[in-house]
Parts: structure tokens; sequence; C-alpha cells
């Protein structure tokens, strides 16, 4: 997996999945967590995004996704368990099989991976239902209703989002 520790920083090459179904949109959080985030995991060397981004799916939802467009590539920074981090993120468009469940308000799957327990629902595909969720990275909430149609590079920063 891509990862560079610098305590207390911490560089990840991350790649996410955009889900829609319904209107509505897949999230997974450690269900020790407070926020939730859109699905997805590190790269590993040698392996393309596109690759990454099916893996995951595979071993978290255990399903075959189908990989869109890309939507975003971001330069995020923000603080997680006494980490600063820098990560770079490929956030693409997905399409889940029908065959993975869903339910408008209830959680759908879960999985244990690693030490983290984690669970997946859907939730409505509107600012105000992201927001309200606490879905970082928070540029996304703004977006999530008209996406892009070419990738845009955006960076993020937790502590400065006008950086």
């Amino acid at each position: 997996m891509i990862r560079i520790d610098a305590t207390p920083r911490r560089f990840n090459f991350r790649i996410v999945g955009l889900g829609f179904r319904n209107g509505h949109v897949l999230v997974h959080r450690a269900v020790h967590e407070d926020f939730w985030s859109f699905p997805g995991g590190r790269a590993e060397i040698g392996e393309t995004s596109v690759e990454t981004l099916k893996r995951e799916m595979v071993e978290e939802l255990g399903v075959d996704v189908t990989v869109g467009r890309m939507l975003w590539t971001v330069e995020n920074f923000f603080r997680y368990e006494a980490h600063d981090y820098h990560e770079i993120g490929f956030y693409y468009l997905m399409e889940i099989p029908e065959s993975f469940p869903f339910h408008a308000s209830e959680i759908v799957h879960r999985l244990k991976d690693g030490d983290s327990d984690l669970e997946f629902k859907w939730v409505k595909a509107t600012k105000g239902a992201l927001t309200a969720l606490d879905v970082p990275p928070y540029f996304i909430a703004g977006q999530i209703e008209n996406l892009p149609q070419t990738p845009v590079h955006i960076i993020w920063d937790d502590d400065d989002p006008a950086r």
C-alpha cells in the first residue's frame, strides 16, 4: 500500500469511488468514527488507480464494480489520529451492481477490515444530507448535485478551505 510515514506526518495515495442508486450515494465508516467517507482504499505499487478501485470494492463490497470517469484529483490536507495527512486522492464515478443491497435509511453491509469494523449505507446525494452526515472532504457536498463532466483538480485543506 502506498503510504509514507514521517511522524507526525503521513502521505497516502487513495482511490475513491462514488456509486449512486435511486438518488443516493454509498458511504461507509469505521463504527468507532463519527464521520463517514466514500469507499475506496490505498493503491498498491504497480497497480493502476482503476485496478485499485476494483480490487477494493471486491474486498469491501464483495462485488465487481464498473469504474467510470474520473471526477476529481484531490490534494487533501487533514488531521486524523494524531497525524497530519497529505493525501493524493483520485475520485471516480463507479457503477455498483444491482446485486448489492439498497435501503434508503438502513445499514446495508458490514465488514471486518483489519482492526476496523466497517458499515456501509446509502445517503441522499444532496448537499444537505452529506453535510449533516459529516462526509469529508467537504467540498464534495457542494458538488454532489452537479458532478463535473471532466476531471477537476482540487486542493483541499480542512484547516484552510480557502487554500
